[in-house]
């Protein structure tokens, strides 16, 4: 799981920037929420534009380098901040599994140049390398004597480098070290404002309604739209051309995407990604959904982190705007995190009063409890 990230010198976050999921308190309910002592499902508020996309992309930056899964570089133009006049990006990220610590950083000049790379297992350095320095990294993997280290002409990630030409020993060590890559290849982010994109766990691009229906779950999409509160029915077109989805009226059938709305067109996106999240032979490790229900009523957006909250195995952050998702009836407070331009931090540790589960934390939010 990620328990910590630290960003410098990225698109808005001029001086370092720590989100930590480490910071958890001993609450008696929701503990689902908390795995490990990581918080395991978070939702992010902030005014616009305090950074909470490109604290999005802050995260899956790590993605572009050591994942061959969709990536969306034009996101990370304007990679370095304008106001810090450094040269280099830099990044920390700390995971936490079971036991076992990971700790990777590293620095970029944009989001294709690699210039600096550490990373460490449980506070033994596991492997290294300084572009400025030298083009030949250390390593101390076990399995990587023979591995030719000398990357001179080549800006691959060592740690990418590594986990493709090797076969590592068995240890505690490498076995860490195959967490972690898992891991970054489990990744998912999307958002379904006017720009929406994914990064990250798949490959191309797809049609949501072929895939629906290629996935027979054109019943279950309408089941879960009556459960939304969308009242239809739904049946596959007789459309030669393509595979495609009709609204079923008394009096005919209209293209499903004709008269959707803006939160039926949201939800069918989340849909899509939900196959994904809840299929037993595939994994995500990590979820990211950027405004997750911009155009949902507030009654709707309690149902989408219901839903989220019975995915398994999968740690999970959410941004809003959406007070009335702050509440312990469905996380705790210490899952839910304040952004503002220079820091982030849970509603727990953002006031010295004791919070209880009959708290009424929105409430108390909107009142201004928390600082």
């Amino acid at each position: 799981m990620l328990s910590k990230i630290e960003v410098e010198n990225f698109k808005c976050f001029n001086e370092s920037f720590v989100f930590d999921l480490s910071k958890t308190n001993s609450f008696n309910f929701n503990k689902e929420c908390v795995k490990n002592t990581i918080v395991n499902q978070a939702l992010i508020y902030g005014y616009n534009g305090v950074g909470k996309s490109n604290l999005a992309l802050a995260i899956f930056d790590i993605v572009s380098s050591l994942s061959d899964k969709k990536f969306t570089p034009e996101k990370y133009n304007n990679y370095l901040n304008a106001n810090n006049g450094g040269n280099l990006a830099k990044f920390k990220f700390e995971f936490k599994f079971d036991e076992d610590t990971l700790v990777y950083e590293y620095t970029k000049e944009d989001v294709e140049t690699l210039i600096t790379e550490k990373l460490t297992i449980n506070n033994i350095e596991f492997a290294s390398i300084d572009r400025m320095q030298s083009d030949i990294f250390k390593t101390n993997a076990k399995g990587t004597k023979s591995l030719k280290k000398d990357l001179k002409n080549s800006n691959i990630s060592i740690v990418k480098y590594i986990n493709a030409n090797s076969v590592l020993e068995e240890n505690i060590e490498n076995k860490v070290f195959k967490k972690f890559t898992d891991f970054i290849n489990h990744m998912l982010l999307f958002r379904n404002l006017d720009d929406r994109f994914y990064i990250g766990l798949e490959q191309g691009t797809h049609s949501l309604e072929e895939d629906i229906i290629d996935q027979g779950n054109l019943e279950d999409f309408e089941s879960f739209l009556n459960d939304a509160g969308i009242n239809c029915k739904l049946k596959e077109s007789q459309n030669n051309i393509r595979k495609g989805i009709d609204f079923v009226f008394q009096k005919g059938n209209i293209p499903f995407f004709e008269i959707a709305s803006s939160g039926t067109v949201s939800l069918t996106l989340f849909y899509f990604w939900y196959q994904r999240l809840t299929r037993r032979q595939e994994h995500c490790s990590f979820l990211f959904i950027d405004e997750f229900d911009a155009f949902y009523h507030h009654n709707l957006s309690k149902v989408i982190i219901e839903r989220l909250k019975e995915v398994e195995n999968t740690q999970v952050i959410l941004t809003t705007h959406n007070t009335a998702v702050i509440s312990n009836e469905l996380l705790r407070p210490d899952c839910y995190f304040l952004m503002y331009s220079n820091k982030i931090t849970s509603l727990s540790n953002s006031t010295v009063k004791e919070l209880r589960v009959a708290h009424n934390i929105e409430k108390m939010y909107r009142a201004g409890s928390f600082e």
